[in-house]
């Protein structure tokens, strides 16, 4: 019924929020697509999305239980859903929103989270692990690329990596890059190349394309069969903004063909410009070095010890010239004393041998047995004794004994 208001009788608030609540809520539910831009998880029951046209400047509020929410599988912001929603207006503030009771992906949506959900499942079973991820070799010796034919990723990649570093050699395998058989031959090029003993990278390029073209590269086998691969694997798929999953579990993610070919080789050039400043660096280390060890060597024989060694031993042969003089000195002081001593000595004993004694005018009186006769008592008369003097002998006959009283 329409309700009657003039200025000076208005209508109560409450009474025009009520009536314009029924007439929303006659409105029956329907089914609307839109894109999801914001996702407000609360603790409580009820939760609030909003939703915005895929084309169109307009969006709305929707408010969903947590199960409806849960139901539709893993959610983020920007995927397509189809929702189930049914209008009314919220009496407490008169703001119109939309109770969502189902949720769908849709079209990309959908898509979106299936490749959502098995992501999660690889992740949980540790594919994408940062910590088994290989390096690159610095240098490969061959380089493995699956490509489409003809492609413009199969020509930035081999123009750049030739521009950069003109000596490497390429192993090229061409495979379909979208479509439903296009995962299963980038398998089989991934297991031919991997099976080559010289290949030490490969490289899966594609170029850019919407969710459906680079679907392949989300593929389970795919992303198994790459996870199993020994050989270092770059992904370069689509442009910076697109994320296979393939790009996950590579070893290396590469932004594009041509980023990937980046980092597979380096450049030359610069490799070449790193040599000479690194063979500068050396010359002048090495000058420098030079330099400091003829300036230390200068110093050390500017000492007053290098410039005259001898001048050391001056001091030296100076006490080693009194040292001798006084070891003469002393040497003829001590040999005066002892010739002195010694002429002593003999003057002694001279005075005190026989010889001296006989010399004296002394004699030496000796029996026939050659017994010395120092007293009357040890001879007799008619004794033969023998006189020996300083110049020779005498034999004598005793004709008399006197033998002298002892007072």
């Amino acid at each position: 019924m329409a309700l009657n208001s003039t200025a000076e009788q208005p209508q109560p608030l409450r009474t025009v929020v009520a009536a314009t609540k029924s007439w929303v809520e006659r409105l029956n539910p329907i089914w609307v697509e839109g894109q999801l831009i914001e996702i407000k998880r609360r603790s409580g029951i009820t939760q609030f999305l909003t939703m915005r046209d895929t084309l169109a400047e307009v969006s709305v509020t929707l408010s969903t239980s947590a199960a409806v929410l849960d139901a539709a599988g893993p959610l983020t912001e920007g995927t397509v859903v189809a929702a189930w929603i049914k209008p009314t207006v919220w009496s407490k503030s008169g703001s119109l929103t939309f109770e969502c009771r189902e949720l769908r992906p849709s079209g990309e949506g959908r898509l979106l989270a299936a490749i959502e959900q098995r992501k999660r499942m690889l992740q949980a079973e540790g594919l994408f692990d940062p910590a088994r991820k290989r390096r690159l070799p610095f240098l490969p010796r061959r380089i493995g690329l699956i490509t489409g034919q003809g492609s413009a990723a199969e020509r930035d990649v081999v123009e750049n990596i030739a521009r950069r570093w003109p000596a490497a050699a390429m192993e090229i395998r061409h495979s379909l890059v979208q479509g439903p058989n296009a995962a299963e031959q980038v398998i089989e090029a991934l297991q031919t190349l991997e099976a080559h003993p010289e290949v030490d990278v490969i490289i899966i390029a594609r170029g850019g394309g919407s969710l459906e073209d680079l679907l392949a590269f989300s593929d389970e086998a795919l992303v198994r069969a790459v996870f199993a691969c020994k050989t270092p694997v770059v992904s370069a798929i689509g442009h910076e903004t697109d994320t296979p999953i393939l790009d996950l579990v590579a070893d290396l993610r590469a932004s594009t063909p041509t980023d990937a070919a980046k980092r597979v080789v380096p450049d030359a050039a610069a490799e070449q410009a790193n040599v000479a400043a690194a063979i500068s660096r050396i010359r002048q280390a090495l000058a420098s070095r030079v330099e400091n060890d003829q300036r230390r060597l200068s110093e050390i024989r500017s000492r007053p010890v290098l410039r005259d060694p001898s001048a050391v031993l001056s001091g030296h042969y100076e006490r080693l010239d009194a040292a001798r003089d006084r070891l003469g000195r002393a040497a003829e002081a001590r040999l005066r004393e002892e010739r002195l001593g010694l002429t002593h000595s003999i003057e002694r004993i001279r005075a005190l041998s026989p010889q001296a004694t006989l010399q004296r005018g002394y004699a030496i009186l000796t029996d026939a047995e050659g017994g010395t006769v120092d007293r009357v008592a040890a001879t007799s008369k008619s004794a033969k004794l023998t006189a020996r003097l300083a110049d020779g002998q005498l034999g004598l006959t005793v004709t008399k004994v006197d033998p002298q009283e002892q007072s």
